[in-house]
């Protein structure tokens, strides 16, 4: 298959692009590389696909030097036009949405930014799918969209109508919306909502990455609501199996549009979390206890049965052993952003 993933650049973007290019599919990647956090982190993910990026000239194709079928374009999603000219010679049989901006923390300052990628470029995008017909559009939503839900684990059926961030709103409209162009044009989309996604080559603004620069730096980490949160921490390699299993399962009927929680199914306390970092660093973290954070919520627990039954598949990766991947990057020479 002919498949566009946007975001190809971001952390879940790169991993399912090596994935789906292992499968033998054909892949064109977009991202526009911003500065919400190191491009060089982007910049060498791209690099392991044999994307030379760095000096990519805007909305011109860059072709992979180690997968002939592995196309690079630095795009905005934006950018209406520059958008449906990539879909008018793509000919894409799957469109995977992965661009946007992340964080909730970052959206309390930051909320055009938020509107602007996360609702008018999904925008942009269905209106290309809408103009050039793809198979299935698989699109990144969040485990934020649940809010401040006390049921758990949470289902896709809970809901999800008091979300407590701008990010997670933004997110609860891109479903909304993607089940409006099912409604009026059948386009088949799925929503994916991811539950805090970890692993090497992760986000530097995530828990990982932050306390494991502030723990071998000696510093203090950040510990809100004083350590009593907890994560429903999902290791890479399951969120990319996961989606990789769904390309094949387009919705069907009126309006073709369904929704997953992505997520391994087993919070851990935050606490734990951290102690099983000090661990695979063989470093103790300086703690510095802290209130709850505005639009942060207390848990999260995906229930996962919908994802298992359909797809046969269900994330298991032990934190332990995630941890300790991750480490293993974070401190070998792959790690780009180390010394920053």
């Amino acid at each position: 298959m002919n498949i566009l993933i946007t975001g190809a650049a971001g952390f879940i973007g790169y991993f399912l692009s090596r994935r789906l290019l292992e499968m033998g599919h054909s892949v064109t990647g977009i991202d526009e590389l911003n500065d919400y956090y190191s491009p060089k982190l982007k910049l060498a993910r791209l690099a392991q696909l044999g994307v030379d990026a760095e000096n990519a000239e805007y909305g011109k194709s860059v072709v992979s030097s180690s997968h002939d079928a592995c196309r690079f374009v630095r795009l905005h999603l934006e950018d209406r036009e520059g958008l449906e000219q990539l879909f008018a010679r793509g000919s894409f049989d799957v469109a995977v949405n992965l661009a946007g901006q992340a964080g909730v923390r970052y959206s309390l300052e930051n909320p055009f930014s938020y509107v602007q990628s996360n609702v008018l470029g999904f925008v942009n995008l269905l209106e290309c799918c809408r103009a050039h017909p793809v198979k299935h559009l698989l699109f990144a939503s969040s485990s934020s969209v649940y809010g401040g839900n006390e049921k758990t684990p949470f289902q896709e059926t809970d809901p999800v109508n008091t979300p407590v961030s701008l990010y997670a709103a933004t997110k609860r409209c891109d479903e909304l919306i993607a089940h409006v162009y099912a409604h009026l044009y059948r386009i088949p989309s799925t929503g994916l909502r991811f539950f805090t996604v970890y692993g090497p080559w992760g986000r530097p603004d995530m828990a990982p990455v932050l306390f494991a620069k502030a723990i071998l730096a000696g510093k203090p980490i950040k510990v809100f609501n004083n350590g009593q949160l907890s994560r429903d921490f999902t290791y890479i390699d399951d969120i990319i199996e996961s989606v990789v299993r769904l390309i094949d399962h387009a919705p069907e009927g009126a309006a073709p549009t369904d929704i997953y929680n992505v997520g391994c199914g087993h919070p851990m306390a935050l606490m734990d979390f951290i102690h099983i970092l000090e661990d695979a660093l063989g470093k103790k973290a300086d703690m510095q206890m802290l209130p709850m954070q505005k639009g942060d919520v207390y848990q999260t627990w995906a229930d996962t049965t919908k994802l298992q039954s359909v797809v046969d598949f269900r994330p298991s990766t032990p934190l332990a052993e995630g941890i300790r991947r991750f480490a293993e990057w974070y401190l070998s020479p792959l790690n780009p952003i180390r010394e920053d």
